[in-house]
C-alpha cells in the first residue's frame, strides 16, 4: 500500500521532508523504521503528537526504503487520507497477525 502511495506521489521521505510536511499540516500519517535511534523516535513521537499526526512503526529501514523503491528510509509521510487509512489498515492487521 505505501508502494502505491509512492507512485501516486502522495509520500515524502527522509527526516528533513517529514518534517516539513508534517509542519505545514500536508501530512495524514507519518512512518518510522522500527530501527531508528531513540532520539530520532522522541522527535517523530513529540512532532507528530503536537500537530496530531498518527505515528506508526514499521519494519526495519531497509523494508521501509524498498517498500516505496527507495534504498534505506528512516521516515516517510503519507500526504493523501484514503492511503493512510489503508496504510494503517493494513499494519494493523499485519500487527493482528503476529499477535496469534
Amino acid at each position: 500500500m505505501i508502494g502505491l502511495a509512492a507512485k501516486a506521489g502522495k509520500v515524502v521521505s527522509g527526516e528533513f521532508a517529514v518534517e516539513k510536511a508534517v509542519k505545514e499540516g500536508r501530512a495524514r500519517l507519518v512512518v518510522i523504521a522500527s530501527d531508528v535511534s531513540e532520539n530520532t523516535r522522541k522527535m517523530f513521537r513529540n512532532m507528530c503528537e503536537y500537530y496530531q499526526v498518527p505515528l506508526e512503526t514499521y519494519a526495519e529501514k531497509e523494508t521501509l526504503g524498498h517498500g516505496i523503491g527507495k534504498m534505506m528510509r528512516a521516515s516517510i509521510a503519507v500526504l493523501d487520507q484514503g492511503f493512510a487509512d489503508a496504510v494503517r489498515k493494513q499494519m494493523n492487521i499485519r500487527k493482528e497477525k503476529v499477535g496469534d
